[in-house]
């Protein structure tokens, strides 16, 4: 598996920080209010849970898989829920906790959704952003780490379900997903 990273993006420790980081300032944004976090599945499973752990607030969690890319490299702009959230929203501050924001599309669609459910706010945590991939007009409010427009894997993130248990980000070998 090892074999088939080109390079280490992000490391683990670096990761590690920067999470931690992010969990401080979480922490003090939401400080008395209702804060819940969405886990958008699969990618973002292995974020969630070391931010989670760095916040220090109460927090419920819940989880919604959506997916808008099957077993493709690339978006096909049309995003089916898999599975719901258990938990209405009315008075909940969300938090929508995701792996990379790429196109937006996925995004944007599950904020609309989520806002039409009467939260009180959403806003979007991802661990990685890639603006320069944006097709729609979507910013997130916290972000870990930009990336270049490299087909990154590791720390949750996959390709064709494999690559999530990596405990750093890494730029996959173009060999490995051109012709799949």
């Amino acid at each position: 598996m090892i074999g088939d990273i080109a390079q280490i993006l992000i490391s683990e420790k670096e990761i590690a920080e920067k999470v931690a980081e992010l969990g401080r300032k979480i922490s003090s944004d939401y400080q008395g209010k209702n804060l819940l976090m969405i886990s958008v599945l699969k990618g973002s499973v292995v974020f969630m849970a070391d931010l989670m752990r760095a916040i220090s607030i109460k927090a419920r969690v819940d989880f919604m898989n959506v997916s808008s890319y099957g077993s493709a490299q690339k978006t096909s702009g049309v995003v089916k829920i898999v599975k719901d959230l258990d938990i209405p929203l009315e008075g909940y501050d969300v938090l929508i906790v995701e792996d990379i924001l790429d196109s937006g599309l996925t995004l944007s669609y599950l904020k609309g959704i989520l806002l039409e459910r009467n939260p009180r706010s959403v806003r979007i945590a991802t661990l990685l952003d890639k603006p320069e991939r944006r097709r729609v007009d979507i910013t997130p409010d916290y972000v870990c780490f930009s990336v270049p427009d490299e087909f990154v894997v590791g720390y949750g993130l996959d390709f064709d379900e494999t690559y999530r248990n990596l405990p750093f980000i890494g730029v996959l070998k173009p060999e490995i997903y051109e012709n799949t």
